[in-house]
C-alpha cells in the first residue's frame, strides 16, 4: 500500500510539473506574439527611416529609384501590416531575417554577440549574488552595528545609482586616472584576433561586470539581511542560544537553510534588471555584446537586428523568471501543499 501511495505521489508530481511548464510555455507564446506586434509597431512610427540609415553618407550620390530598389530589397516598400505577417511567418520557419548592418543572419549575430554578454551577465551575477549574500548575512549578525548601517546605506544609495553613471565613473577612476584597466572595448585595439589572449578579453570584462555586480548587490543584501533577521528573531533561535550555541554554529544550523534558497530564487528572478543592466553599461564601456548590437540597430534603423534581439531577449528573461518560479515551488512546502490541495 505504501508502494502504491509513493508512486501515485511520484505520477501526481511528474503531472503537476507537466502542467506547470505547459502553462508556461503558453504564456511565453502569448507573450512573443504581444511584444513582437508592440515592438514592430514602435520600429514603424520611429522617425529613423531605416533606408536612409543604411545609405549613411552617400544619402546624396544615391537617386530616388535607387532608394526604391534599397527598399524593396529590403522588404521596406510594403505598408506596415504586410510587412509584419511577412517577418512574423518567417520567424515561425526559424528565419529571423538578415541584419542590415552585418550582412549576415540574424540568428548568427545575436550567437555571437550573445557569447559576450553572456561571459558579462554570468561575471557579474555571481559576483552579485556571492558579496550581497555574504554582506546581508554579516548586516543581519551584527544588526544596529555600524557595519549593518554601512551597508544598509550602501544598498539603499546603489539601488537609486544608474547603472551607466556608475559605469562613467568607474572609467574615469580606474581607466583614465588610475590606467588599471583598458578604457573600454572587448579586446585592445590594433591586436589580430588570432593574436588575443584569454587574459586581454579577461582585461576588458572587469571593468564593465565590476559596474554591473555593485548595482545588483543591492535588492540580495537586503532581501538577505531582512530574512536572516527575521529567523534570528524567532522562538527556535532563542532557544539555541539559551543552549550556549555560538553565533557561528546558529547561522550555519538555523540560518543559512533558511535565507539561502529563497536569496537563490531572488537572484535568478534578478535576470530581467541584469539584462536591463547589461545593456547600458556594454554601450558606456564599447564592449562587444548584445546590448551594444541593439543600440547600433536602433541607431541605424536595423529593423530585423533589432526585433530579433528583442525576441531573444524576451525569452532569456522570460526562462530566467521561470527557473525563479519553478525552484520557488520546489523548495516552499507551504506552496506545494497548496497546489495539492
Amino acid at each position: 500500500m505504501d508502494r502504491l501511495n509513493e508512486e501515485w505521489d511520484s505520477m501526481y508530481g511528474l503531472r503537476r510539473t507537466g502542467a506547470f511548464f505547459v502553462r508556461k510555455a503558453a504564456r511565453l507564446v502569448t507573450l512573443l506574439i504581444a511584444v513582437s506586434i508592440l515592438s514592430f509597431s514602435l520600429v514603424s512610427l520611429s522617425p529613423i527611416d531605416p533606408v536612409q540609415a543604411y545609405i549613411g553618407a552617400d544619402l546624396m550620390r544615391v537617386g530616388a529609384e535607387q532608394r526604391e530598389n534599397i527598399a524593396a530589397y529590403w522588404g521596406l516598400d510594403a505598408p506596415p501590416p504586410e510587412r509584419y505577417l511577412r517577418w512574423a511567418s518567417a520567424v515561425v520557419r526559424g528565419d529571423l531575417g538578415t541584419s542590415m548592418i552585418y550582412r549576415e543572419p540574424v540568428a548568427k549575430v545575436i550567437q555571437e554577440q550573445f557569447f559576450h554578454s553572456l561571459l558579462l551577465m554570468l561575471a557579474a551575477w555571481l559576483m552579485s549574488g556571492v558579496i550581497g549574500f555574504l554582506a546581508g548575512s554579516l548586516a543581519a549578525m551584527k544588526k544596529d552595528s555600524w557595519f549593518d548601517r554601512f551597508i544598509v546605506w550602501y544598498c539603499y544609495t546603489l539601488a537609486a545609482t544608474p547603472a551607466f553613471w556608475l559605469g562613467l565613473v568607474l572609467m574615469v577612476v580606474f581607466s583614465v586616472w588610475l590606467g588599471w584597466f583598458p578604457v573600454g572595448m572587448g579586446v585592445p585595439a590594433g591586436v589580430l584576433a588570432e593574436q588575443v589572449t584569454w587574459l586581454d578579453k579577461l582585461e576588458h570584462l572587469v571593468l564593465p561586470a565590476i559596474t554591473l555586480s555593485i548595482v545588483g548587490i543591492a535588492p540580495i543584501a537586503l532581501h538577505t539581511r531582512q530574512k536572516l533577521i527575521e529567523v534570528l528573531s524567532s522562538d527556535y533561535v532563542l532557544f539555541a542560544r539559551a543552549r550556549g550555541e555560538t553565533p557561528l554554529s546558529i547561522y550555519r544550523r538555523h540560518g543559512l537553510r533558511n535565507i539561502a534558497f529563497p536569496a537563490l530564487t531572488l537572484q535568478f528572478a534578478s535576470f530581467s534588471e541584469l539584462f536591463g543592466g547589461t545593456v547600458l553599461v556594454e554601450h558606456v564601456f564599447s564592449y562587444p555584446g548584445l546590448g551594444e548590437a541593439m543600440v547600433e540597430a536602433g541607431l541605424r534603423g536595423d529593423v530585423p537586428l533589432l526585433l530579433g534581439i528583442v525576441l531573444f531577449s524576451t525569452v532569456f528573461v522570460f526562462i530566467g523568471n521561470a527557473i525563479a518560479d519553478f525552484i520557488y515551488r520546489v523548495i516552499d512546502p507551504r506552496l506545494r501543499e497548496a497546489q495539492a490541495s
